[in-house]
């Protein structure tokens, strides 16, 4: 090898090689303070892509389970007070069945319906004062069936049709599909559409060969249309208040009009689909509103107490059947945290699997590139002292 002076080839040799161990040694330095392996674009831009896809979905899920946590806790304010509502009405049903009998006077009756009446304005007051972050609950909350235009049920004399209730339904106008004699029953909103078989809850169905089949008398049943959030209450002859029963193809071309209402739409997923929401709606609960129904209802006459009585049984159920949905959509709700909970694991489990450092790698290459990098900083050290031989030829 000949002797230089002007350049000191070995010298830049071993600057080149302590310029990489110092890049290593820092880029190792960086994973091992940060514990993350990929920590710029440069180190991973694919991981880093999928990496920020992942964090976001994450913290989406995150709030997802606090939203139904919070869902769920407004339910049960709703609930809690149907409960009251509850005892309120039992209460007043007693007071009817007193004042149903001969034993009390009419005196005694005014006392009765005096009581009567202030509860009646109490289940009012609850239902105005059952609030969630200034939402008023019990006064109709979330989407309603517009029983105006809804012909299905406005046109029960025709229809059968004595109820519909509506849990998780989006807003639109639902129409029937119903064929004369096959058992079946379509609705659809003209996005997505659910057929059921009714075949079995109707007498004289047989494909058409033994006429035409109804819902069988004395008796209602329900089509529940599970995909759509629609269920479909339908009564047979000699059912009490009611002027027609249902039969195959009665609901052709009927329709079902949803509106849309405040509050009653839950994100429970990270994403803006339709699946990643749910939706509940609680019918108005005050003496009023359609569901109790105890508007002009008296316990002044024997006659008026025992029209009360029934009036009264009717509004029990309805608070019941109101309490079961709410109750059955927060059990729906705790899945739905669970699920969520167990994908935010597993989610986050993806994401660390790119981002993460390998901790016990990055020590092992750490203490690689800083052995490598003092030794290159010795040999740096003793090239830089080769031109100096030159001077003992010079003397």
């Amino acid at each position: 090898m000949a002797l230089r002076v002007n350049n000191n080839i070995s010298a830049l040799n071993a600057k080149r090689h302590l310029t990489v161990n110092n890049r290593e040694l820092t880029t190792r330095l960086e994973r091992l303070s940060s514990g993350l392996r990929v920590i710029r674009a440069a180190d991973d831009a694919a991981g880093l892509s999928i990496r920020e896809d992942m964090r976001a979905e994450v913290s989406g899920l995150k709030m997802s389970v606090r939203n139904a946590e919070q869902a769920t806790n407004l339910i049960q304010v709703a609930e809690g007070s149907l409960n009251e509502v509850n005892a309120i009405l039992v209460r007043m049903r007693e007071l009817a069945v007193q004042s149903a009998s001969s034993t009390v006077t009419d005196e005694n009756r005014e006392s009765i319906q005096a009581e009567f009446g202030q509860l009646t304005e109490e289940i009012t007051r609850i239902a105005k004062s059952t609030t969630y972050n200034g939402q008023s609950l019990l006064t109709g909350y979330g989407n309603a069936v517009d029983l105006a235009n809804s012909d299905a049920i406005a046109d029960s004399s025709d229809t059968g049709v004595t109820g519909i209730r509506i849990s998780s339904a989006a807003a639109g106008t639902y129409t029937f599909e119903d064929a004369a004699d096959d058992g079946e029953l379509t609705l659809g909103n003209g996005t997505v559409s659910q057929t059921i078989r009714i075949g079995n809850l109707l007498d004289n169905h047989a494909g058409g060969s033994a006429g035409v089949g109804q819902v069988s008398t004395g008796t209602q049943v329900v089509a529940n249309f599970d995909r759509l959030g629609i269920q479909v209450t339908m009564a047979g002859p000699n059912v009490i208040d009611e002027t027609s029963f249902y039969s195959d193809d009665d609901l052709e071309g009927k329709e079902i009009v949803i509106t849309a209402g405040e509050g009653g739409s839950f994100q429970v997923g990270a994403f803006s689909e339709s699946h990643n929401q749910l939706e509940i709606s609680v019918d108005d609960m005050q003496a009023s509103g359609v569901s109790i129904n105890m508007s002009g209802k008296s316990v002044a006459t024997i006659t008026d107490a025992r029209t009360s009585i029934t009036a009264i049984d009717q509004a029990v159920s309805a608070v019941a059947m109101q309490r079961g949905s709410l109750g059955a959509f927060q059990n729906r709700l705790e899945f739905t945290i669970a699920y969520t909970e167990n994908e935010i694991e597993n989610v986050q489990a993806s994401e660390a699997a790119i981002s993460d450092a390998d901790i016990a790698n990055e020590v092992t290459h750490f203490t690689r590139a800083q052995i490598l990098s003092q030794a290159a900083t010795a040999m740096l050290a003793q090239a830089r002292l080769l031109p100096q031989n030159a001077l003992a030829l010079l003397q």
